[in-house]
């Protein structure tokens, strides 16, 4: 049975109002156009609907029980209209984020702030990981985008926005205040105690890459989970660290801590915010999107 589904739209209406001519005024549609379409609609299931009164109209038995199905479905509909402007006026909506410590503090912490301030009705969920496994969420869906560190697998399905430079250095305290006017080679790092990242972090991978290019392979004293507390392992002077120059600054500024000065710099690398162009975005996360471009 092939039933125009708008003829259902116009029973609802009629069986709400009692009245052809009030359902008309409710669709802003003719009176006869509301008879014509219920016409149809009797013809199609071979049923009588309504019956006419001297105040409107009234459901039959059989008007009564097409109208307890085509109720339930018609009012789902409209909720899920409702629902779905709701998200396109953004105010219901979801946003998943994946970021590092480091993307998350030095470079996203602010749009999140100004997003919240606009959007205060969408929920925002942050994934916080190293790089590798914010990628590995973005391939299996599990967020919208990342904000990532390089380096990383540039696959081509990957929309990638490069929007901040990051500079790797390695910092010290006053136990090795001895270096810090002095002009450093990298195999000298493998004599020295040396505080590092996990090996499962962008960071640690482009240090490392760049110091092997250059003939030097470093045995850390300590593998930490956070770059904040290898900031914190060397204020107490456990070794030097390599961390993003970032999280160190407020401490070189205040000259608790210094950055060994080497013959050749690391060099820079780029935070970049990345999402799988393979899947659309959400409005929500659209919006977020558009900020941070």
């Amino acid at each position: 049975m092939n039933v125009n589904l708008e003829y259902y739209k116009i029973f609802y209406h009629v069986a709400q109002c009692q009245s052809i001519t009030g359902a008309a005024g409710e669709l802003c549609i003719s009176q006869p156009a509301v008879s014509q379409a219920l016409k149809q609609l009797e013809q199609s299931l071979g049923a009588k609907l309504f019956m006419r009164t001297a105040k409107g109209v009234t459901l039959t038995n059989e008007g009564q029980t097409l109208f307890s199905y085509v109720k339930n479905g018609y009012e789902q509909i409209q909720l899920g209209e409702q629902k779905l402007q709701e998200m396109l006026d953004m105010k219901r909506g979801e946003i998943r984020i994946g970021a590092s410590d480091m993307t998350l503090q030095f470079y996203l912490l602010p749009y999140l702030r100004k997003y919240h301030h606009l959007y205060p009705d969408i929920k925002v969920t942050v994934t916080n990981a190293p790089t590798p496994q914010t990628i590995e969420h973005l391939r299996a869906g599990r967020i919208d985008f990342g904000i990532v560190s390089q380096p990383f697998p540039e696959e081509a399905h990957l929309r990638i926005l490069p929007v901040r430079e990051i500079q790797d250095v390695f910092v010290a305290g006053a136990k090795f205040w001895n270096y810090k006017k002095q002009m450093l080679r990298y195999e000298e790092l493998m004599k020295m105690p040396i505080i590092c990242l996990e090996s499962d972090t962008s960071t640690r991978t482009y240090v490392d890459t760049f110091l092997a290019e250059n003939g030097v392979r470093l045995e850390p004293e300590f593998e930490l989970a956070t770059s904040d507390i290898i900031v914190q392992f060397v204020l107490q002077n456990l070794g030097i660290g390599c961390v993003v120059q970032d999280f160190a600054q407020r401490y070189i500024d205040t000259d608790e801590l210094f950055v060994l000065q080497f013959d050749k710099q690391i060099p820079k690398r780029q935070i970049c915010v990345v999402n799988d162009e393979r899947l659309p975005l959400s409005v929500a996360a659209g919006k977020l999107m558009e900020l941070l471009k």
